[in-house]
């Protein structure tokens, strides 16, 4: 399919692009990598008059292990030895987000920030027609849960899990200033208004406390084909265990592409905080984090059946962690 018509700017700083933002507001698009974006523009949903490439904001390629350019590459992740040695989650979960042409094009910044996804959102625009439009794209209902107030359509990011198990939190730049967000605070329940970002504000930077080297850390997602699929299902944990009696003294979960937004457990895992990762606990753990998803049927797999992987997902994970079962079993 052929790009609809927009004119496409290319900022070479920060700076330039938040006067860019600060100009066009609601009628422009950031294109960092564009392996979501343009497919989207593609099929017609929701083009904008005007684009701003960053391609040439070279500042925005930083990678350490306790900050990351919104522009890194997912494959420079997937390859850094800095990021291999401290927060290998980090560097696994890049490297199975999507095909090697694909991660050779997208970035962290692009995938904290994809698009939501739905059934009735991701199609031609000639299918949409025929089926009648949704909230999310030129209608007035969301055909998921019919009503139109919220778009339910799913955040699928398969970083932002882990980001948010690791406490890392998003740089935004806008003409005010800098401030510093938490992304657990980040996602809203609302596939249209979907950030806490402002239409003249610029992710710039992922940051990472020390603290997470700490966590014993691993991802999981659920897909059809393990070569390209956006997650049908995903799973982060970052556990970390008391060096004086082994017992769980840290634990964080998140499980992402079953609601609006990445669904963390703060209460329930904090109340497991003490007690021995041993068999009969793990199997708690994963049982009452199952027990309170609900998947929406907008994605692929039915609901019920990533519900129950949520389950399968996290006991395999939380046994590797506690050195219980081989890795991979």
């Amino acid at each position: 399919m052929i790009l609809p018509p927009f004119e496409l700017h290319s900022p070479r700083s920060i700076e330039e692009t938040v006067e860019l933002l600060g100009r066009y507001r609601n009628d422009c698009d950031l294109l960092a990598g564009g392996s979501d974006l343009l497919p989207n523009y593609k099929q017609r949903l929701n083009p904008k008059p005007h684009v701003i490439s960053l391609e040439h904001v070279s500042e925005l390629r930083t990678i350490s292990p306790t900050r990351i350019g919104a522009m890194a590459r997912l494959a420079d992740l997937a390859r850094d030895s800095g990021l291999r040695a401290t927060l290998p989650v980090i560097a696994d979960t890049a490297a199975q987000i999507a095909s090697p042409l694909i991660i050779e094009q997208a970035t962290i910044g692009g995938n904290v920030m994809l698009d939501t996804r739905c059934f009735y959102f991701n199609q031609s625009l000639f299918w949409r027609d025929s089926k009648g439009y949704c909230l999310k794209a030129d209608g007035d209902v969301c055909l998921v849960v019919p009503q139109k107030e919220i778009c339910y359509a799913t955040n699928s990011s398969d970083l932002a899990p882990v980001l948010m198990t690791l406490d890392a939190s998003l740089v935004l730049v806008g003409p005010d200033g800098e401030r510093t967000v938490p992304i657990r605070d980040f996602y809203r329940h609302d596939g249209i208004a979907r950030f806490a970002r402002r239409p003249d504000e610029i992710l710039t930077f992922i940051e990472i406390p020390e603290a997470a080297r700490e966590f014993r850390s691993a991802y999981r997602k659920l897909r059809i084909r393990d070569s390209i699929e956006f997650p049908a299902m995903g799973a982060a944990i970052a556990l970390r265990l008391s060096e004086k009696t082994g017992d769980i003294a840290e634990l964080h979960i998140t499980v992402g592409a079953v609601d609006t937004t990445p669904r963390s457990f703060e209460e329930l895992t904090e109340s497991f905080v003490g007690r021995r990762l041993d068999e009969v606990t793990i199997t708690e753990i994963s049982s009452a984090v199952m027990s309170r998803i609900k998947p929406y049927n907008n994605v692929p797999l039915t609901p019920s059946y990533r519900k129950q992987m949520v389950g399968v997902y996290l006991k395999r994970m939380l046994g590797e962690l506690a050195e219980l079962t081989p890795v991979g079993a």
